[in-house]
């Protein structure tokens, strides 16, 4: 029996050019987790199947997860993790009483979702997972949104090649339960359908509506609610919202980020309505503005009541996730694909072997380079300097060491630029 060589549906092996990329993604946002002095954890590659059950409903339970058998085939209680958030709170509330606030956690990992492959989201894919625990403070979201919006800095990313987009649900709940007076029956059913309005013409929104038996006015209080994408423009349309927590926490929130001389990078949206019943106060998402690849690249939330399903005390959590497909096609449309992995060999030294019986002087030359700290590949056997140039250009390395017996006797070697095809001599 043949067995194939290409890796499951929805699932990518990674060779070194393309990890060279997943690597940069993830070691920049490290960098800039760490700067901020988030710390970074450990935990197992499954988890107990029942508490993304607990989290999340059936819908994920039946349709996400993937179980894993025991060793007679039975299904078993656990399942690979499709995500972190449910993790990381177990670890958390075991350590919460005693561990000093606020909490300030990351992670970098692979999970796997049992779902339908499609462009920019994989069955297998990886993420940065950064969570703030202990803190009910505006002051925990908007370092989570300052920490977002300085991971997106860190790639020298084009000014408005995205935005970071704002919401709250303490507004939505404002707009539907004390403009509109939705009844709380239907409450969840207008969201919903609320959510889908940007896919809807306005005719068809408003019947569906209408179908809800709710009167025109109001439907005209959710149509004009609709029609805002800036969050001063929501004071005046809906006076009385001056009164509402979130939309001061929101207006807080733009006046100190603006502070920081972020005001560019985010607006208001009234349709970041997705997950509507997960979190509790703001949300937002990074939404990549390229004309070919619109598309939310990662979002974030406050989830303060998770950790009730272990059986602890609800604590404060608020969180964001990026993965690293969006981002990769972000830089891809761009054209820095090419630059990142150039930038990753900026420091390589080759050193072929150009004569026999000095072994041992390449070998030390190389031993020499790496101490310090160049990053040095040795070639094993003779090669002719033609041979071991073509090497170099094709494996995109910057710099040659040449060395020959009668430099050798001189005690110098040299170091050609493969880019600018200037040598220079060093002595042994």
């Amino acid at each position: 029996m043949t067995l194939s060589n290409i890796p499951p549906k929805g699932t990518s092996d990674r060779f070194p050019q393309e990890f060279a990329v997943r690597k940069y993604i993830f070691d920049t946002r490290r960098n800039v987790c760490q700067k901020f002095w988030y710390e970074e954890y450990l935990w197992p590659l499954v988890e107990n199947a029942d508490i993304w059950r607990a989290k999340s409903g059936e819908d994920i339970w039946w349709s996400e997860l993937t179980l894993i058998t025991d060793r007679t085939g039975k299904i078993s209680d656990f399942a690979l993790r499709p995500e972190m958030t449910p993790t990381v709170t177990r670890m958390v509330s075991r350590i919460y009483p005693e561990t000093p606030k606020p909490i300030r956690f990351f992670s970098i990992a692979n999970f796997y979702r049992n779902e339908k492959p499609q462009r920019g989201r994989n069955r297998e894919f990886r993420q940065l997972n950064i969570d703030m625990f202990g803190s009910q403070s505006l002051y925990a979201d908007m370092e989570i949104l300052q920490v977002a919006i300085e991971i997106m800095l860190a790639f020298n990313t084009p000014k408005n090649s995205w935005l970071l987009y704002l919401n709250s649900r303490q507004i939505i709940d404002y707009i539907v339960d004390q403009e509109a007076w939705v009844p709380t029956d239907k409450k969840t059913e207008i969201v919903r359908l609320m959510d889908k309005r940007e896919k809807l013409e306005e005719k068809e929104f408003i019947t569906m509506l209408k179908d809800h038996w709710l009167s025109k006015t109001q439907i005209d209080k959710i149509v004009s609610y609709l029609w805002i994408n800036d969050i001063f423009q929501l004071a005046k349309t809906f006076p009385n919202i001056n009164e509402n927590q979130g939309y001061r926490d929101l207006h807080e929130i733009f006046t100190k980020l603006s502070s920081l001389w972020y005001a560019w990078c985010f607006q208001f949206k009234w349709s970041l309505i997705r997950w509507f019943d997960y979190y509790d106060g703001t949300v937002f998402e990074v939404f990549d503005m390229h004309p070919d690849n619109r598309r939310a690249m990662f979002w974030g939330w406050r989830y303060n009541w998770l950790a009730e399903i272990f059986g602890a005390k609800a604590f404060p959590a608020v969180w964001f996730a990026p993965g690293d497909e969006a981002m990769k096609l972000f830089l891809e449309s761009r054209g820095m694909i090419d630059t990142i992995v150039n930038q990753q060999k900026q420091e390589i030294y080759y050193v072929p072997m150009l004569e026999e019986g000095y072994y041992d002087i390449y070998y030390k030359l190389s031993q020499t380079l790496r101490k310090s700290w160049h990053l040095v590949q040795q070639w094993l056997d003779v090669q002719w300097v033609g041979k071991a140039l073509q090497y170099a250009d094709k494996k995109w390395i910057p710099y040659v060491v040449l060395l020959w017996e009668w430099e050798k006797k001189s005690w110098i070697y040299k170091i050609k630029n493969m880019q600018t095809g200037k040598e220079k001599e060093i002595k042994l």
